[in-house]
């Protein structure tokens, strides 16, 4: 099933372009509460987990210090497309493979902590993906790609966090190394969801609807730790 809701994510996304045609204003408003999910899950999950199954804890501390810095160099080469801004001129001529790749790497590391984890995480890389999704076709589409340029490089992108769930489940020394994979994708995600928090504050002036998505965000992911698994 999270396979399938990881791919869904990115084809509702893709919807959203063709059919509603979203306003930067809505999709700033999705990223900030998706950010906000993001960081309270994080926060609230998986920073706990990680310290919990583990004794070496300054070792988890460096490796999320590591994760912030790994995701820092990825969004050199992806201009920002994690956190829904693709800051890159666009040239149908020549194919963005760098922004391909750190998207497709960063996409693969988020399944990766999935299997372990409760749905919270599962469902937060969901909603993240759907901005991004937006935003990212949106972008294929102005660049004036070839559809079927435009179709191979959704449907990578689509597949990487299943795979990475996969290769989680599957592959040995992954699952032997879990906690300190975990770790990384901590600082990963810590990095994402502030960026994404900051950067969608046009002018640093106070936004009443991006305030209120961020609350919802936090709010749901407090909730949803009182739930019954």
């Amino acid at each position: 099933m999270s396979y399938f809701l990881l791919i869904i994510s990115v084809l509702v996304g893709v919807l959203f372009v063709f059919t509603l045609k979203p306003s930067n204003t809505f999709v700033r408003l999705l990223l900030a509460f998706s950010g906000a999910y993001l960081l309270s899950v994080t926060i609230l999950h998986l920073l706990p987990e990680v310290y919990h199954h583990t004794d070496n804890t300054k070792l988890v501390g460096i490796l999320i210090l590591v994760g912030i810095i790994i995701q820092s160099v990825l969004e050199s080469f992806s201009k920002g497309a994690e956190h829904g801004h693709i800051h890159l001129h666009s040239d149908s001529s020549k194919f963005p493979w760098l922004l391909f790749v750190s998207l497709c790497i960063h996409a693969f590391s988020e399944g990766l902590p999935i299997h372990h984890a409760d749905d919270n995480l599962l469902w937060a890389i969901i909603v993240h993906k759907i901005p991004i999704a937006i935003v990212l076709t949106t972008f294929l589409l102005h660049a004036k790609y070839s559809k079927k340029t435009i179709f191979f490089f959704l449907t990578v992108f689509a597949l990487m966090s299943p795979l990475g769930i996969l290769v989680s489940n599957k592959v040995p020394l992954v699952e032997q190394y879990h906690t300190e994979i975990t770790a990384l994708i901590v600082g990963v995600f810590l990095h994402i969801s502030t960026i994404i928090l900051f950067e969608s504050t046009e002018n640093h002036k106070f936004n009443y609807k991006k305030f209120a998505a961020i609350i919802l965000g936090i709010l749901l992911t407090i909730f949803s730790m009182h739930q019954p698994h």
